[in-house]
């Protein structure tokens, strides 16, 4: 069972990415103050979840938190400062967006940047430990599906509406087949011609 907290009495922000090991499209994340009590028997690791329940989970989340938002890095920016540099510029940018200035911050993984002098602690594998890291994977998730289903429209070739631009057999296939688009990383191209087209 997730835990509700790492500090309690708080206002406290779970943070989570998503899209960091992807070929393409921008890495996103998600900032999340839960209600001390909020608890629904759903939520875990985006990851472990099925897309419906994500889907569900998202609306539950974001009408429920006390506070939440998500913003994310763009392939450029990841190309320029590097995927985990990318990740957390994008963490510190939806903490931005928060209307209810959190106390303390509950990051997943083992690095993170100071944020306005903010204490943090990270936690690895905290999605599948804290609730409001949970539900900030969930958002930081579905707000990426969302995107890269759209973005699928302009370049279908590499059918990120199913694999969401993660390195799958299918998509390095596409690769090299079509080359590259205005949406790769060319950091992760792996030796395909870095040329976005």
């Amino acid at each position: 069972m997730l835990l509700p907290y790492h500090r309690e009495g708080v206002a406290e922000a779970g943070c989570d990415e998503a899209g960091r090991g992807a070929l393409a499209g921008p890495v996103y994340a998600a900032a999340v103050i839960l209600p001390p009590d909020f608890f629904h028997p759903l939520l875990n690791d985006s990851k472990q979840l099925k897309e419906s329940n994500r889907d569900k989970l998202r609306l539950i989340i974001e009408a429920e938190a006390l506070d939440w938002a998500v913003a994310w890095a763009s392939p450029i920016e990841i190309d320029s400062i590097n995927i985990l540099k990318a990740s957390i510029l994008s963490m510190h940018r939806a903490l931005d967006k928060l209307i209810l200035r959190p106390q303390s911050l509950i990051i997943d993984g083992n690095k993170f940047t100071p944020y306005k002098e903010i204490e943090h602690t990270c936690f690895v594998k905290g999605d599948g430990r804290y609730a409001s890291i949970a539900a900030a994977s969930v958002l930081a998730k579905t707000h990426r599906d969302e995107y890269m289903r759209e973005i699928d429209k302009e370049f279908p070739d590499y059918n990120w509406k199913r694999n969401m631009a993660y390195p799958t057999a299918e998509h390095r296939e596409a690769i090299k087949k079509c080359g590259i688009c205005k949406y790769h990383r060319v950091s992760f191209a792996n030796g395909v011609s870095s040329k976005r087209k």
